[in-house]
């Protein structure tokens, strides 16, 4: 990866870790927006237990749209850190798809077809470019203006338009959306997502104060929220714009926390110091 948009993609972080945005913060209603069942999910899904943390709304995902769409969601970004687990995220995927009632889940749903496709095409297991693109466009069609899930659809966008068209401009103005919408409902998680990117297209432009900047962002949101699953990505990325010897001290942080995850995520594998 001579340099292609993909090689690039998985250098520089793939991305796409689902913020919880579709359907809210609770499985079902009558939990509350800071359930025992949600803070036990982020705990599961903050240090890599997918499918722990999935097997956590089976009770609800049966006939909660919003706990089908946040279980589906999870198994997708297990396939972003892990490159496994296709069969189970497509079954879950489905499942949501089918309970779906009304445009803004059917939206959210496409949204998170559309990061599946993404996943397989960016970590070259298949290239579903086509399918990414056409299900985003769904997803922005049936989503309102003013649905949450906006923000993670521009910045899944931006996604598309920086590592499948080789766009930065159109990728740069669909991360500011996404910044701008993730800044207004205090999506932490997502703005540390945004911050990133932005500051990967920054580099790439050779603002490296800028980049700087936007990578020590992200990592500080991750610290603050404690996503662990996050950190060896963050860390690496900002080690590329540190001098020495604070870069290394980074990169040597990740490789602790990659090894602690067992090799999570495993497109940092041959990028992190070995023991």
């Amino acid at each position: 990866m001579a340099e292609s948009a993909m090689s690039r993609s998985v250098r520089l972080d793939p991305g796409g870790e689902p913020s919880p945005v579709f359907g809210g913060g609770a499985p079902s209603e009558q939990l509350g927006a800071a359930s025992p069942v949600d803070r036990a999910v982020w705990r599961l899904r903050s240090r890599g237990c997918w499918e722990d943390a999935a097997a956590l709304l089976d009770p609800y995902a049966e006939a909660s749209t919003a706990a089908a769409l946040r279980r589906a969601a999870l198994l997708v970004e297990q396939c972003m850190f892990t490159a496994d687990g296709w069969a189970g995220a497509e079954a879950a995927l489905r499942a949501a798809e089918a309970l779906a009632q009304d445009d803004e889940e059917r939206g959210a749903a496409a949204c998170e077809r559309g990061q599946l496709a993404y996943t397989a095409t960016v970590l070259g297991v298949r290239d579903r470019s086509d399918e990414a693109r056409a299900a985003l466009g769904r997803a922005a069609a049936l989503l309102p203006p003013t649905a949450r899930g906006r923000a993670m659809l521009d910045y899944r966008r931006g996604l598309l338009a920086e590592h499948l068209s080789d766009t930065p401009q159109s990728a740069l103005a669909a991360y500011r959306r996404a910044h701008a919408a993730a800044t207004a409902l205090d999506d932490e998680l997502l703005c540390s997502f945004t911050w990133r990117h932005l500051a990967g297209l920054a580099l790439r432009d050779g603002e490296l104060a800028e980049a700087r900047h936007g990578f020590a962002e992200s990592l500080r949101l991750r610290e603050e929220l404690g996503f662990l699953v996050g950190m060896a990505p963050a860390l690496t990325a900002l080690a590329d714009v540190e001098p020495e010897p604070e870069a290394s001290r980074l990169r040597e942080e990740a490789g602790r926390l990659f090894r602690l995850l067992d090799g999570v995520p495993t497109w940092l594998a041959g990028q992190l110091p070995t023991v």
